[in-house]
């Protein structure tokens, strides 16, 4: 990973933690056999869907935070 930015070294480590926290939790990964594709899809939609909610909150607190005059805390 020598060769890649900060940026996209730090991402690929979350990816790597996030994949053993989820096999830990869960007991499975990716290579799982299990699910079909609308299954699989039905996931994606759903952390999507999860993904937009938190843009939304993030946006609103950012939009509130724009309104509220900063305060002097000297």
């Amino acid at each position: 990973m020598e060769n890649v930015d900060s940026v996209v070294r730090a991402v690929i480590e979350k990816f790597i933690a996030r994949a053993t926290f989820g096999k830990q939790k869960y007991g499975k990964d990716l290579d799982r056999t299990d699910l079909g594709v609308l299954d699989w899809i039905q996931h994606a939609q759903e952390e999507h869907m999860d993904a937009i909610l938190y843009l939304e909150k993030l946006k609103r607190v950012v939009l509130e935070e724009k309104k509220t005059p900063p305060t002097n805390t000297e």
